[in-house]
């Protein structure tokens, strides 16, 4: 069964080639050119991924996203324009899994969109990972801290268990990003950066037990 994919940009002429192209690599693709239909639609359960361009009428990517996110953690990838750090840095802190910088090649955002759905496949059951007062059920995609359920992207989630796969051991912004991402590291990207800082917030007075090391990477600490 085709994965179905919400795209939503307002240049209807890259909106049906990007659908046409998606559409050959084996997803099924709805396509809508605002932002209310796209924050409409994409908590109704019916696409596993959404792709959301920022620049839309009726209603910004953003503020979409926001709305999104008050109702679904459905995978969310921003379409941004090339350079723009803010609208980039906003969209990840409001729960965005990744973003494309525009103008894009087809095939990059179908890289990012397979990147994304395969690190949201359930893993074998290897049993319940358990650090610090973190206890994380990898195949269920289901955290918990101190016994309180954390409601986390996925792509926070996927930070969260190399952090606690590799707990003890300072862990690079290269790793992290290649290993919870599913792509390389650009430079300047701070991508990792500001999953983790959402990861930090939700956990709360848990958040101590991730440690930043300047430079290099981040470190879970073993209690």
């Amino acid at each position: 069964m085709s994965t179905q994919v919400l795209l939503a940009d307002d240049d209807v002429e890259l909106s049906a080639m990007l659908k046409e192209y998606l559409e050959r690599e084996g997803f099924a693709v709805t396509a809508v050119h605002d932002g209310e239909a796209a924050a409409r639609l994409a908590p109704g359960g019916a696409y596993q991924i959404v792709v959301l361009d920022v620049m839309m009428p009726k209603l910004d990517g953003v503020e979409a996203l926001r709305r999104i996110r008050q109702a679904s953690r459905v995978p969310v990838i921003m379409l941004t324009a090339r350079g723009d750090d803010v609208d980039r840095i906003v969209g990840l802190e409001l729960g965005a899994d990744d973003y494309v910088p525009k103008p894009c090649t087809p095939r990059e955002l179908v890289a990012r969109l397979r990147a994304i759905l395969r690190r949201l496949q359930p893993q074998p059951d290897g049993g319940p990972l358990s650090v610090s007062g973190l206890v994380m059920w990898p195949e269920k995609r289901r955290v918990e801290w101190l016994g309180r359920s954390l409601e986390l992207t996925g792509t926070e989630f996927n930070v969260l268990e190399v952090l606690m796969r590799n707990a003890g051991r300072v862990v690079s912004k290269k790793e992290l990003s290649e290993q919870a991402l599913g792509r390389p590291m650009a430079r300047f990207d701070r991508s990792v950066d500001v999953h983790l800082s959402s990861v930090r917030q939700k956990l709360g007075r848990g958040s101590a037990l991730i440690h930043t090391v300047r430079g290099i990477g981040y470190h879970l600490a073993k209690g």
